[in-house]
């Protein structure tokens, strides 16, 4: 080490010791893994390595990453349960010039984890935002699934009671995409009990247990299924991702759209009923519009040919 070098922000890789650059002022959102140390990006050693202060929201569970990479750093507890008084203090360290970098206990900050509120109070102050991107259980979860990727939703955490969870879970029942959810392993056998039965028991899905660790599992089915198979075994260990495919598309039956059509025409002009049933069947309004224009012009034929028999 020369006399130029800064100890303070050195980091280590399978014993080889670098210096990180000097980080700008500003708040820096770092990924952490979420299960292998290994799954950590070298920019996020280098920020972490570098700044100033690093707001965690366990102090013990980040200084075994930071021991790992051999990183001195000055930690800071933030969590949902002292963020009011820890914020101005994170807000204060911003006015005086210094760099912060905010983590999780795993994945990437702010992922169900507490800290959107500071990222706005930071950015209502003026200072920059960075983030730097990397682990996150939700796309690690996507990529081993096997299910549609093209359109997801990340529903996080799924209410601890049953009616409530109930209630959360038909109101995602006809979202167009891959569901996404957190779970409790003690929670895990009632959540796909309750998914199964409010958005059917064939819909596909997948359980992924402890991503990146040395238990990874990835067990594949139907909602049925794998609810069937949690209801007769122990409690699950560890973090759990629970993945549902998206509903099938089914299209309406001609006599059914026939019906709605109908029903709005009676209140509504051709373009408007069109619009309204596009928006209610998915179908393209252009058909829709050709088709009520047809009813339209066949209740006028029934009407005057109607009128000529009483003639």
């Amino acid at each position: 080490m020369t006399g130029s070098e800064t100890p303070n922000r050195r980091y280590a890789i399978d014993g080889h010791s670098f210096e990180a650059p000097p980080l700008e002022t500003g708040l820096y959102i770092v990924s952490t893994p979420i299960g292998n140390l290994r799954d950590v990006t070298l920019r996020a050693l280098q920020v972490l390595a570098a700044a100033d202060l690093v707001a965690c929201e366990d102090t013990r569970v980040t200084r075994v990453l930071l021991n790992h990479y051999g990183i001195s750093a000055s930690l800071l507890a933030y969590h949902e349960h002292n963020a009011e008084e820890q914020r101005p203090r994170l807000l204060a360290a911003l006015e005086d010039g210094k760099s912060v970098a905010l983590v999780s206990d795993a994945g990437t900050p702010l992922i169900s984890d507490p800290g959107f509120r500071l990222v706005g109070a930071v950015a209502d102050a003026g200072h920059r935002v960075v983030p730097i991107p990397g682990a996150s259980a939700i796309l690690s979860g996507l990529v081993t699934a096997g299910l549609p990727t093209d359109a997801f939703l990340f529903a996080g955490f799924l209410p601890t009671k049953t009616v409530a969870r109930k209630k959360r879970i038909a109101a995602l029942a006809a979202v167009p995409a891959t569901l996404v959810f957190y779970e409790s392993p003690h929670r895990t056998a009632d959540a796909l009990s309750d998914l199964a039965e409010t958005l059917g028991a064939e819909r596909p899905a997948v359980l992924a247990r402890e991503l990146t660790k040395l238990f990874e599992t990835v067990r594949r089915g139907t909602l049925g299924s794998l609810a069937a198979e949690l209801a007769s075994e122990p409690t699950p260990k560890g973090e759990i991702v629970i993945l549902v495919g998206p509903p099938e598309e089914t299209v309406p039956d001609a006599s059914d759209v026939d019906a709605l059509l109908e029903d709005l025409l009676a209140e509504l002009s051709v373009k408007e009923a069109a619009q309204r049933a596009a928006a209610a069947t998915g179908l393209p309004r252009r058909d829709l519009y050709q088709r009520a224009l047809a009813l339209k012009a066949g209740d006028a034929t029934k009407d005057g040919d109607d009128r000529g028999g009483a003639d």
